[in-house]
């Protein structure tokens, strides 16, 4: 089954100016190198069968009548190379002599790219070249499309879809690339010869990101090495493959001169799918277009491309910080405007001592903090359980203590033993009856504190409970406000931790350490003999790190459940074998189908990320939905 991903690679062979035999070779073996490793996309730069440094030279009709044959030489030499091959050459057109890109595979010129912003420096020798495609005879009785509005398309993998682009048309104040992309292109492959010069790396490198973010595509670039460095000229062999604005690999400027990665076009349609401005601009497009066809031999590759394992946590520890501060700040700013709107000035939490509840209280600290409001107004109420552990309750209220919160303590023993007694339940059936009952009794508590105080109840469930269903339906599923619906839970260890290295208070710090070393648990349990915690989350649901990536690929991709396992394999193999992913996969699926009914009516919450399951814009999805489909997916790995 395809997956989606398409190996590319991009190529600096070693060039030697004018000397096109020497050239050809080096370009040929170039692609014979990137093909044994996989490659179904490779690209060589600009001009590269010549050099790019030729100058006048290129008025010679020996060097141009040279690359062509050269051309065709490779044409030949790659008959049984399976993949599509773009390589640079001067091509000459009638009365003109254009800077062009090639398109080969399988023994065949499909397809002739030319230049269509050319600097002044490269129209001394290259004429402009024209959108419309017309057939030109390359060699006798042996015609090709030229023109700039051509793409290259493999029936086998539909959305594997290359457009081209030759120099400047990159920089051009309205690149080719946009009505590539617009017309299908999902890989934009850019051949250059720019020269180097001081941060110029930085500019381009730049340049290639935002152009792959903005058209939602790869990006594969081919630079002109330093063997074709001349006169006042030197070129560096910069080359770049990008996805979406996220760099997969780079040849560092004077560096290897190649680089190597995958290219998901499965996920660049689906994501284009889902942008509704993406589909309308492209039904406004009216240019006419030749599709090429080329054909492959589709099979799954093997992946080298980065994938991070913890998507919503950056692995740099500066970026990382950077991340805490603005989801902690949108968090606090979307409390604050809600205390603000309804004029509160009291706001109650159940506290716990675990992580969400943790965040949740520091969240409503600081919206207390920007409105100027007494901390005194925050309620904080530990309701210790038959679950309830001496370090979770104790680092409740030191906490508490530390941020100068009011902090009340109600137990909810009593009350739930009445309850039972009332339905009939023995309390030493530890089954969902007896857990969720303490979870009500706990809402119900901090609720009818709220109303006596005039106040509301901030929410402490996360993302990532919400999308597993792992919350009390009508218990601490519910709350007036919930500032960390939008945060997956991978991302809450790091935000109260990063809390711990800003806050400035000892106490604090010690007490929120504390906190993200602590089991996730609902301790709903009785606690073990040595007053440990008996009840661990991960234990029951799976562990978090490999839900959350999962979550992830599902909602931010659409991945299917076969690509999810292998993207979790290569991720997390080195944490996680094989079975243990399936197993923890098959949950998720499961659970996240199941346990849709409890998201439908979710409280109000602050959007953090582009992943979110709120019912309001997040995720749409009818609570009744099987899950059959996915769930065989899995069986069949």
């Amino acid at each position: 089954m395809q997956d989606g991903f398409v190996k590319v690679a991009v190529c600096s062979p070693r060039v030697y100016v004018a000397d096109v035999d020497r050239n050809v070779e080096a370009c040929i073996d170039a692609v014979e190198d990137a093909a044994s490793e996989g490659a179904k996309v490779i690209v060589l730069p600009e001009l590269c069968v010549t050099g790019s440094t030729c100058g006048d030279l290129f008025w010679q009709d020996a060097l141009v009548d040279a690359a062509r044959e050269g051309i065709e030489r490779m044409a030949d030499a790659t008959e049984d190379i399976d993949a599509l091959v773009v390589v640079g050459a001067p091509i000459r057109v009638g009365l003109g002599l254009y800077d062009c890109a090639i398109a080969l595979s399988h023994g065949a010129i499909l397809g002739i790219v030319p230049q269509m912003s050319a600097s002044a420096s490269a129209s001394r020798h290259f004429s402009r070249g024209f959108f419309e495609v017309i057939d030109v005879e390359f060699a006798p009785d042996e015609f090709v499309p030229f023109g700039a509005n051509q793409l290259f398309a493999c029936p086998e993998m539909p959305d594997l879809v290359v457009g081209v682009e030759v120099g400047d048309d990159l920089v051009a104040p309205k690149p080719l690339a946009i009505t590539h992309a617009l017309m299908g292109a999902t890989i934009v492959v850019a051949l250059g010869a720019p020269g180097a010069q001081i941060g110029s790396a930085d500019y381009y490198r730049m340049q290639v990101l935002s152009m792959s973010a903005r058209l939602l595509c790869g990006y594969a670039c081919a630079n002109a090495g330093w063997g074709e460095s001349s006169t006042d000229f030197v070129c560096a062999g910069h080359d770049l493959i990008a996805e979406n604005g996220r760099l997969l690999a780079e040849a560092a400027p004077f560096g290897s001169g190649a680089a190597t990665s995958e290219i998901d076009v499965v996920a660049i349609a689906a994501e284009r799918r889902r942008n509704t401005a993406f589909v309308e601009a492209a039904a406004d497009i009216e240019n006419e277009y030749l599709v090429n066809e080329f054909f492959l031999d589709v099979e799954p590759c093997t992946l080298t491309r980065p994938v991070d394992p913890h998507p919503f946590v950056p692995e740099d520890a500066d970026a990382c910080a950077a991340r805490c501060e603005e989801v902690f700040a949108i968090q606090v700013h979307g409390l604050a405007k809600r205390l603000d709107h309804t004029h509160s000035r009291v706001a109650v939490v159940g506290i716990s001592g675990g992580l969400d509840s943790t965040l949740a209280l520091l969240v409503t600290v600081g919206a207390f903090d920007l409105l100027g409001l007494d901390r005194s107004g925050i309620i904080a109420v530990t309701m210790p359980g038959f679950g309830t552990t001496s370090r979770t309750k104790g680092n409740a209220t030191t906490l508490a203590d530390a941020l100068g919160v009011q902090l009340r303590e109600v137990s909810i023993a009593a009350a739930v033993r009445q309850h039972f007694a009332d339905i009939g339940h023995d309390e030493s059936v530890h089954d969902v009856t007896y857990e969720n009952a303490q979870a009500r009794e706990r809402t119900q508590i901090i609720m009818d504190i709220a109303n006596q105080e005039g106040g509301m109840v901030i929410g402490t469930g996360d993302l990532s409970e919400l999308a597993l269903g792992w919350a009390t339906y009508n218990g601490d599923h519910m709350s007036m406000y919930c500032t960390n619906g939008g945060v997956p839970k991978t991302l809450i260890r790091h935000l109260v931790g990063y809390v711990a290295d800003t806050c400035g208070n000892e106490v604090e710090a010690r007490v929120l350490r504390d906190v993200v070393d602590t089991p996730v648990s609902p301790e709903l349990l009785p606690a073990n003999e040595d007053g440990t915690i008996a009840q661990q989350t991960e234990d029951l649901v799976g562990p978090y790190e490999l839900h959350d990536f999962v979550l992830h690929q599902v909602l931010r991709h659409g991945s299917r459940p076969c690509k999810v396992y292998r993207l979790a394999c290569h991720a997390l193999g080195d944490i996680y074998d094989d079975a243990t992913i399936l197993k923890w996969l098959h949950t998720f699926y499961r659970r996240f189908f199941s346990q849709q009914f409890k998201r439908s009516c979710l409280p109000d919450g602050p959007k953090v990320g582009s992943v979110g399951v709120s019912p309001r814009g997040d995720l749409s999805m009818p609570s009744d939905a099987v899950s059959a489909l996915w769930l065989a997916e899995l069986e069949e790995l």
